[in-house]
Order: C-alpha cells, then structure tokens, then sequence
C-alpha cells in the first residue's frame, strides 16, 4: 500500500467516524425532544388536570383565614390544612357526610407536620349557628367553609388550606400509586358498599384501593372505636405521602392529576403544590407526629357523642399554636426567662 493509498483509507475512516459520531448525536437529540415534549405534555396535562380541583374558601378577604393577620404560602410559611374524606354525593343537593376529619400542620423551618384527627361524632359547636353537635354535621350544613368555621373554633387554629376527597377518587389514587402499607393491629374483617367482605391479618400488609377504604373506614370491630379507626386512617395518610414522596410517581403524575380533577377539591394552587414539592422533596412519614383527641362517652335523647376533654383540647391547641408560631415556643420561653434573669 502506498502512502496515497494509505491517507485515502485514514480520510474514509475519518469520514465514518464523523458520521457515525452525528448519527450518534442526532439519536441524542430525538431522544432529547422526545423527552422533553413528554414532560411537556405531561406538565400541561397535569395542569389542567389538577387546576380543575382548585376551589376558593368563601367570604375570605386576601384568601386568609380571620385568625390570620397576614396571608401565608405553603412552600414558605407555617400552615394548617384540613383534610376531608367525604362519604358520598346523593345529589346537587345533599353535599354528603365528612366522613373523616384531619388537620394537618406543616412548619418547614425544620420540615415537621402534625397530624390530628378529629373523631367525627366529637360534640362541638357548629360554627356560629348557635349549637352543638356532631362535628361531621358541619359539612353537611354548611359545606366546606362551615366545617373550616367549625374546626377553627374546636381547636382556636387558622385553617390556611383544605383539601376534600371522595371514596372513589380515594380508591383510585391509592391503586395509582401502587398501594399502600399498613401496619394491622389484629385480625377482623369487614365489607365496602357492594356487599364484598375483606380480610386483614395482623401485622405488615400492602392494600390496594378498595381495601384501604375498608380498612380505613371500620370502627364496629375495633375494640377502641372511633379511636383505633382514626389511627388506621393515619396510617393510610402516612403511607400516601411516602408514596407521593417515591421517585417512582412521577411516571404516574399524569393520571394523578386526572384522579385529582375529578374526584379532589382543595384551595392550594397547582403551582404553590410544585413548589412545595421541589423545595420539601425529602420530607416523609418519618417526619410527622400523631396527636389525638381524648374525651368521654356521652349519650344525650340516645344519640352518641364523643365528649372532648377541655384540658386535652387546650393542651392541642397550645401545640399546634407554637408549631404554627403563632405562640412562642417552649424552647423560647426558656430563653427570655434566663435572658431577663440574668
């Protein structure tokens, strides 16, 4: 071969390498857009999907509660959100029955949350109606903004978001994210709407939709009540927002949302939701602490009412105050004393 020959053969491999390094990068590329136009899409879909579950709370100056003396933001601020299983919608007018009651506060100094749920035959007054009664009585009167009255006088807390789900939209997003896990106190079994009986084995279990619904749901069996059923619906709010916290739900985002429109109703923005997210991406179920509500029996013309014990009641709210800073804190309480005692 002669040295002509030789820089012809080193040209032409040259040349193939250079193409083989464009085809190469145009793969890139496509995979690039394609990607891109994918989360593109998705981010569109997701927002009009989600959007459509956006609802303002009522009568609201500056979109803040009363007890409030300035607006808060989610991804910034201490914020209470009240959480509200609603058990069905008969018609345009019957707005159903909160079937559960939590709140919930976040304070993202040290990305903590409390979470307390309310026993939905706890005695209580019925925002300014002038009476007692049934807490889940609320919804049913007066809707969400009643019920936010309601649980704002009970605990002497701002309400700043709410968040209302049905059964059907709870079932479907649980089998979306893939299940939840449980921890079952004892064995017992119960039966959903249709007639179908389930069964639960004590111990660690992963349930799908309809049978988180059960579990969360059941107080006839439970030795402990409105007690044991409020812990169980805990457990089932924990779990989700590991689940919501996993990589993996990104690639389910999309029907999320969908589930969300439908079957969701809430006054945090699409965008102050993303923001929260990329800002608290790591915080978990490790991270929340579990108060509940101690009380008595009571039983007045033969109607059962969960009684709260007022020294409890106060404790709570005390405790959700300084979680929300809207008190000082023990820890600061001690500085200012040492610090005017010195």
């Amino acid at each position: 071969m002669n040295k002509y020959e030789k820089k012809n053969r080193e040209a032409i491999k040259k040349r193939k390498r250079k193409v083989r390094r464009r085809r190469i990068l145009a793969v890139f590329l496509l995979l690039l857009v394609i990607i891109g136009s994918a989360a593109g899409y998705i981010l569109y879909q997701t927002y009009n999907a989600a959007k459509e579950s956006y609802s303002e709370i009522e009568n609201r100056t500056d979109g803040k509660s009363e007890l409030r003396e300035e607006p808060v933001h989610i991804s910034n601020d201490p914020v209470s959100i009240l959480l509200l299983g609603i058990e069905n919608y008969t018609d345009d007018y019957d707005r159903g029955r909160s079937d559960t009651i939590m709140v919930a506060t976040f304070n993202p100094s040290d990305q903590t949350m409390k979470l307390l749920s309310i026993p939905r035959d706890t005695r209580v007054e019925i925002g300014d109606l002038g009476y007692k009664d049934k807490i889940n009585h609320s919804y049913a009167e007066g809707g969400k903004e009643l019920t936010i009255e309601t649980v704002e006088g009970f605990l002497d807390i701002p309400i700043d978001y709410f968040v209302t789900v049905n059964f059907d939209g709870f079932i479907n997003i649980v089998d979306l994210l893939g299940g939840v896990n449980v921890d079952v106190p004892f064995n017992f079994n119960d039966i959903n709407a249709k007639w179908e009986r389930f069964y639960f084995t004590e111990g660690e279990m992963e349930l799908d939709g309809e049978e988180a619904l059960v579990y969360a749901r059941m107080r006839k069996k439970d030795p402990r009540g409105d007690f044991g059923r409020n812990d169980r619906q805990k457990q089932i709010v924990t779990s989700v927002i590991d689940k919501l916290s996993s990589p993996k739900t990104i690639t389910k985002i999309d029907d999320i949302a969908k589930e969300i429109g439908k079957n969701v109703e809430t006054n945090i923005k699409i965008r102050e939701a993303i923001a929260f997210r990329q800002k608290f991406s790591n915080f978990n179920s490790s991270r929340i602490e579990q108060l509940s509500i101690q009380g008595y029996d009571l039983d007045i013309n033969s109607v059962y009412y969960f009684d709260p014990d007022d020294q409890n009641v106060e404790e709570i709210q005390t405790e959700l105050k300084q979680h929300l800073e809207l008190l000082p804190s023990e820890t600061n309480d001690e500085t200012t004393y040492n610090e005017t005692n010195q």
